[in-house]
């Protein structure tokens, strides 16, 4: 009868084999889904630029409301939030703060914009350059899906 009861103890346990082939499949498991799953960030903060960029356009088209034109290059975004002593500025401000895109850095504005648009805002992404491909490309207010 002890032998019979060591034997069950011996027999529901895991052989090396048996542990090294599940590790294998999960490290397979894992080359497969990990990409997906790392992607998925940058995706998250491409978009977050993009919104931040149409509530940064709709504080544009205020201002514009109210002062009859966009702000220029040398008074920037940060016109938006405080106002430099133009009559007719709304006193609340258009925006509570100027927003950081997603990797740290401030967007870029140029009025009047190039090709004949009023104004260019743009990130210029992870790498922080201008140009770039990829998860590196800029994102552009012209260039963004409506």
């Amino acid at each position: 009868m002890a032998k019979e009861a060591t034997y069950r103890l011996h027999r529901f346990g895991f052989t090396l084999i048996e542990l090294m082939i599940v590790i294998v499949i999960l490290g397979l498991m894992a080359t497969v889904v990990m990409p997906r799953i790392l992607e998925k960030p940058e995706q998250a903060r491409r978009t977050k630029a993009k919104i931040s960029i149409r509530n940064i356009e709709s504080a544009l088209a205020l201002f514009k409301t109210d002062m009859g034109r966009f702000p220029t290059t040398s008074e920037g975004l940060d016109v938006l939030v405080s106002n430099p002593g133009i009559g007719g500025y709304n006193s609340g401000g258009y925006l509570d703060k100027i927003p950081l895109d997603p990797w740290g850095n401030s967007y870029i504005y140029i009025c009047p914009g190039r090709n004949g648009r009023d104004y260019d805002l743009e990130s210029y992404g992870k790498d922080a350059e201008n140009g770039g491909v990829a998860d590196n490309s800029d994102i552009e207010s012209w260039n963004i899906e409506r």
